[in-house]
């Protein structure tokens, strides 16, 4: 396993056990129902630095008998998992401001409770910031699913801490606000979780590369083509970190087999200088033997 994910992703779990005791004391302290949805996006956040953990120390295992592609995909089922408990979040997030609605509290002490709060998401924000860059470099979809959820967790608390900072200097009537902001929370959430579980869906199902990376590959391929020879059949999908190109590569029919194979390794190793951490399959076949698709 690459030490600097590992680094992140035990970080993880220390902020999130971290910024979780800060934002249940802050919801003691004050009773506040909206900073109560905060702390258990919180719990949310160690779950999934742990599921993280796992998934990386698995993507991390060499290809075998029975995985010759290697164990990638680990990290897919990983911020699926995230999504899924950001979506259980949410439901818990709204029900306990449903019942707030119904049965109206107090709140208190809510200066010291709201500086408690901003300093769990100065944490938040610090520590995101580090693994999506660690993620950005290593093309991590883990890590960066793990730090875009604590991004939302930062705004979440931010948003929280301003409207009850309205509530501290508002009469008693705008504390209704504490459930709504509660509701505006879960549902914020929610749009997240979604977002994860889209992205772990089109991994799974082995979506092609995003148009620009695609773009690129044809560029390279293009680029070191010789007078006579062409490609088609080009398909490409993702694996975690690792990408995956084939292409039926065109030539002609004297062309000798060592020949071919210069060209084939030219064009794989620049295809791995363009994009990093790419397998690349090549299927030489003579020009004159192709038949190319019937216009329809």
């Amino acid at each position: 396993m690459n030490h600097a994910t590992l680094r992140m992703a035990y970080l993880s779990i220390a902020t999130s056990i971290a910024t979780m005791a800060l934002k249940f004391g802050a919801y003691f302290l004050t009773g506040s129902v909206s900073l109560l949805s905060d702390a258990v996006e919180s719990l949310v956040n160690l779950s999934a630095g742990l599921i993280a953990l796992a998934a990386l120390t698995i993507a991390a295992r060499p290809a075998d008998a029975n995985h010759a592609y290697g164990h990638d995909k680990a990290e897919y089922f990983s911020s699926g998992a995230e999504g899924a408990l950001i979506l259980v979040a949410a439901v818990s997030i709204i029900y306990a401001a449903a019942g707030r609605f119904l049965h109206p509290a107090p709140l208190e002490n809510l200066g010291p409770g709201l500086m408690v709060s901003l300093l769990a998401a100065a944490l938040n924000f610090a520590t995101a910031r580090a693994m999506l860059k660690v993620g950005h470099k290593y093309d991590s979809i883990t890590l960066e699913a793990d730090a875009k959820h604590l991004l939302t967790d930062v705004w979440t608390s931010v948003g929280v801490v301003a409207g009850l900072g309205v509530v501290m200097f508002a009469p008693p009537s705008w504390q209704i606000l504490d459930p709504l902001m509660a509701v505006a929370v879960g549902l914020h959430v929610i749009v997240t979780g979604i977002h994860l579980l889209r992205r772990s869906w089109s991994g799974l199902m082995d979506a092609a590369l995003p148009a620009d990376e695609v773009a690129k590959i044809e560029a390279e391929i293009n680029r070191l083509l010789s007078a006579g020879t062409s490609f088609h059949d080009l398909r490409t999908r993702k694996s975690g970190s690792r990408r995956f190109v084939d292409f039926h590569l065109l030539v002609p029919g004297e062309s000798s087999v060592n020949q071919a194979h210069v060209l084939c390794d030219r064009i794989e190793n620049a295809l791995e200088q363009a994009l990093p951490n790419t397998a690349v399959t090549i299927h030489v076949e003579p020009r004159e033997t192709h038949t190319p698709p019937a216009n329809t």
